[in-house]
């Protein structure tokens, strides 16, 4: 397949003999986890007897949405969860996030990160921002991450000494940092601590990126909520918006009310007619995963057989679909992004400039031509401007397409020298 391309494309040189011997690489590797996810959502489908009925969808305020309550029970046995809640009017994992956070950590009472500073957006919605959580009454705190990368656990024990500790909060993926992804079994520790330390106190994970790319969801080993978003790894490429927050029945509920209404709850929510697609989606979602994976590894192998510093490399496990590339500098960064932009399916023609984000303090740049907007379970990628210059490539729902990408950007970058 890479021969193919790279004749097709006019790829040569440096460029074709890395991809080569990347694509020996990364060909043979092995996804269990994916065969897993695969058997979890088959198993999830059969048990809840699906049935063509419960793909239609209502308007208004969706009384009795069948398609809602069925895939919210589908989409609840595949996380391991009581209970799930997945909407459309959830407009993003942010969204989801900060309305679970707000709903378990009460005014007078400390939201404790203990992974470090939280994606930027999500840093300032819970203390910088106008209506900020913090500016509500909020108290905020953080526990960096240890050297190794990890969750220092013994400055966790220590955090938790504080009596008005309500809610702790773990990020897994790295968001737009010089950090890696947890996986779910050092997650898990953390975890235990918590419970042991403090059992009161709520532990709920952003899981965003991190669906299906491991055995095991971050539920079934202790935590209490997780959230995420629907147009990345749950939808397959398919579903066209949403976001969920899943976890015990109780806590669930406690973020519907502060979603919607108390008194109403989860009991209102139309799909819209959108019922079918968040069904396929899920479906799909693990081929649609580990089609992400294969295309991650490759773009690992090729990028670090150049030259590049890559995280993770080419075969190690795994915690979540995105691919740090350091690539040093900004100049660098804007070839990047402009040879994987002529990759794309949507807007190849388009060169991406740095610009404004809300919640981020410095300009972005952004490959993006996805059929779902935003979704980046479709190959695209995301670079801050700013020191180490990392850029952060996420998705690809087919190898060939992640391959095709990597070649692209990698001559970018080769041409300009």
């Amino acid at each position: 397949m890479i021969a193919q391309i790279c004749e097709r494309f006019g790829i040569g040189g440096r460029v074709r003999e890395a991809a080569l011997a990347a694509y020996d690489r990364s060909a043979a590797l092995e996804y269990p986890a994916q065969r897993h996810a695969h058997l979890n959502v088959l198993e999830a489908f059969l048990a809840e007897g699906i049935a063509e009925s419960d793909l239609a969808g209502t308007t208004g305020y969706g009384y009795d949405d069948a398609a809602r309550e069925r895939y919210e029970a589908v989409l609840a046995r595949v996380l391991g969860a009581q209970r799930a809640l997945a909407r459309l009017s959830i407009v993003s994992g942010t969204h989801a996030i900060v309305a679970a956070l707000a709903a378990c950590t009460p005014p007078s009472r400390t939201l404790l990160s203990i992974s470090g500073a939280p994606y930027d957006t999500l840093r300032n919605a819970i203390c910088a921002a106008p209506y900020s959580l913090v500016s509500q009454g909020v108290k905020y705190a953080e526990v960096a991450l240890g050297a190794d990368g990890g969750i220092d656990l013994g400055a966790v024990e220590q955090a938790l000494a504080d009596p008005t500790v309500a809610s702790v909060f773990i990020q897994r993926s790295r968001g737009y940092a010089p950090r890696r992804a947890l996986s779910v079994a050092e997650c898990e520790r953390a975890y235990r601590l918590v419970k042991e330390k403090a059992p009161e106190v709520v532990v709920l994970v952003d899981n965003c990126y991190g669906e299906l790319v491991e055995e095991r969801e971050p539920l079934p080993a202790g935590a209490d909520l997780i959230m995420g978003s629907l147009i990345k790894n749950l939808g397959g490429s398919i579903a066209p918006a949403g976001a969920y927050v899943a976890g015990g029945s109780e806590l669930v509920e406690r973020v519907a009310a502060r979603l919607f209404a108390p008194g109403l709850g989860a009991a209102l929510g139309p799909t819209l007619g959108f019922g079918r697609s968040f069904f396929q989606g899920l479906f799909l979602a693990p081929s649609i995963v580990e089609a992400t994976l294969r295309g991650l590894d490759f773009f690992a192998a090729l990028f670090e057989g150049l030259g590049y510093r890559v995280d993770p490399v080419c075969g190690a496990k795994r915690a979540d679909i995105v691919l740090a590339i350091g690539l040093g500098s900004a100049e660098r960064l804007g070839r990047f992004a402009a040879g994987l932009q002529s990759a794309l399916p949507v807007n190849a023609r388009f060169r991406p400039e740095p610009g404004t984000v809300p919640g981020y303090a410095d300009p972005v740049l952004m490959s993006s031509g996805a059929f779902v907007g935003g979704a980046t379970i479709e190959l695209s990628c995301d670079a801050p401007l700013r020191a180490p210059y990392e850029v952060y490539v996420q998705g690809g729902v087919s190898l060939a397409h992640a391959c095709l990408g990597a070649l692209f950007a990698a001559r970018a970058l080769e041409i300009s020298g």
